[in-house]
């Protein structure tokens, strides 16, 4: 045992080369990041299902349908639409994002219609 040092000289040696293993171990992996996949697991199925619902909403408003089959109809677009926008996103702001300017546009779209016999809609 030194003088300096409680620690038998054994022990010190042991000990002093664990932390430098380690940070070489640190330095060697680059500190994990979040893939672009990895927000998706953090939103919750029950959110998807709310935005598909609010798209549904969003095209009841704005897109003719009649019965149950023109419903079902908005159903399937307005669950391709999410899956398709949920894959393309590379963030959960990209993926809001992208939807709410998609409905903002209907919605738009619909405000202003354009007459059928307009100039230049044929």
């Amino acid at each position: 045992m030194d003088g300096n040092n409680w620690r038998p000289a054994a022990q010190t040696q042991a000990s002093a080369a664990a932390p430098a293993q380690a940070q070489a171990h640190a330095q060697a992996e680059p500190p994990t990041t979040m893939d672009a996949g990895d927000w998706r697991t953090q939103l919750r199925p029950d959110s998807r299902q709310r935005i598909v619902n609010k798209i549904m909403d969003t095209l009841k408003r704005h897109i003719p349908f009649s019965g149950q089959e023109g419903l079902h109809e908005l159903k399937k677009f307005a669950v391709r639409f999410e899956e398709k926008t949920y894959s393309a996103a590379t963030n959960q702001s990209d993926y809001l994002r992208k939807i709410s300017l998609k409905m903002l546009t209907l919605e738009s779209k619909s405000q202003n219609p354009i007459p059928p016999n307009a100039p230049g809609t044929k």
